[in-house]
């Protein structure tokens, strides 16, 4: 019977391996290189389990088979050309069963895949292995091998498959943006492969975010200090790329024409100035000055007021983009009869005059790629001037040239 010692001790080693789990969560979901992942991945399992190493294999669609991703102290490159059968070996029993396997004599196994173990000079003993698993499918397997003291438990078939869950939807997400970039690349290519592209990641991501954000949610509830900060830095990060996929999500909408449009009678004034809440934080980051040219006597325009909204929003987020800190942004407005005029005016990097009617376009940036400093999708313009442009209404830019600031100017019908 142990001892109250004992018992403590044991405890304090499940309060250890359940913190260290938490705190593979964030790291795994802040990180998006795959390789790092990976080796994040392994050293983990490897320091949980207290066994001599561990490994990944994942699946290969294209040609039906699994093959090492990563190993604990081996070259990856290498045991990647080493390919793992489906039928007759422990990993691919493991992956088409969908089962924990524990193994406490792994030689004597006839599905020991011999090939591996001579490849990386390693000769395992006992061997633990879990399936990746991700919605629906299995993405692969992870196995933890020699245990250091005794044999492998069901208490670390547990804590291995908790890493297993993390590490596959990390993996996935890595995954997914480094096909987005690729696809990103060549999104030129053809509308019809842009908008299946924008479509389809928009969708995609939304579930690994979704429980980036959760994870990183209860973790800033319940940890304190440095590890709450990087829980709250996950969820920086989390709310940019939820900005992006909205920004993806919008411009596949319009581009399929099925943007949704509301109308109602509402000021310029009311839409200028919920647009400029919005991005508020953002300017006072950066010391700049929001200054309102409008008078207070409402001026009416017929329009959806979240879309309008959300038209200046990108129009505000581009003037704060390109504007240099402590500088200042003119939001406007006039009556002009029959329209309305309402413009947003910058003191930043300016337009070049060829480029006043590009700066629109899809995927456009005025920089070079290669000596980017002010990031961005190039998606926002494109978005705001069809979000105008469905409502009847026209966008144009106008700027004296690289360094002169730049003023985007909407005009609206105004309401009877």
């Amino acid at each position: 019977m142990p001892t109250t010692t004992g018992r403590l001790r044991d405890l304090e080693g499940r309060q250890q391996q359940l913190l260290r789990l938490v705190e593979l969560s964030v790291t795994l979901n802040s990180t998006l290189d795959l390789d790092e992942l990976l080796q994040t991945i392994t050293a983990t399992a490897t320091e949980l389990l207290d066994c001599e190493a561990s490994s990944i294999l994942l699946y290969d669609e294209k040609n039906p088979r699994l093959y090492f991703a990563a190993a604990t102290g081996s070259n990856p490159e290498k045991l990647a050309e080493i390919p793992v059968p489906m039928e007759g070996s422990i990993a691919g029993t493991i992956f088409r069963t969908n089962q924990p396997l524990i193994l406490n004599d792994v030689e004597q196994d006839p599905r020991h895949y011999s090939q591996v173990s001579d490849q990386i000079k390693f000769h395992p003993k006992t061997l633990l292995g879990v399936p990746m698993p991700i919605k629906d499918r299995t993405v692969g397997v992870l196995e933890a091998l020699n245990k250091r003291d005794g044999v492998f438990t069901d208490r670390d078939v547990a804590i291995l498959s908790v890493t297993a869950a993390h590490a596959a939807i990390a993996i996935n997400n890595a995954r997914l943006l480094k096909t987005t970039q690729q696809a990103l690349d060549k999104v030129k290519e053809t509308n019809s492969i842009k908008s299946h592209f924008l479509a389809l990641a928009s969708h995609e991501l939304r579930t690994p975010l979704g429980i980036i954000i959760g994870y990183a949610t209860f973790l800033q509830e319940e940890a304190k200090g440095e590890l709450s900060d990087h829980a709250q830095q996950v969820l920086n990060a989390a709310a940019q790329m939820r900005s992006l996929l909205d920004q993806m999500n919008n411009l596949t909408l319009l581009q399929a024409d099925e943007m949704e449009m509301k109308s109602q009678k509402i000021s310029i004034q009311d839409i200028l100035n919920i647009a400029s809440d919005e991005i508020m934080y953002s300017a006072a980051r950066r010391n700049l000055t929001l200054t309102y040219a409008f008078k207070d006597d409402p001026i009416y325009v017929s329009v959806d007021p979240e879309k309008t909204t959300l038209a200046f929003v990108n129009l505000l987020n581009n003037a704060i983009r390109f504007s240099p800190d402590g500088s200042q942004i003119v939001i406007g407005a006039i009556d002009q009869g029959k329209n309305v005029l309402a413009w947003v005016q910058d003191h930043g990097i300016g337009i070049p005059t060829d480029k006043l009617q590009k700066v629109f376009e899809e995927f456009y940036q005025i920089e070079p790629p290669n000596t980017r400093r002010y990031g961005g999708l190039g998606i926002g313009l494109t978005i705001a001037r069809g979000l105008i442009e469905i409502q009847g209404g026209t966008i144009s830019a106008e700027s004296e040239g690289p360094g002169k600031g730049a003023t985007l100017k909407v005009v609206l019908l105004k309401a009877d």
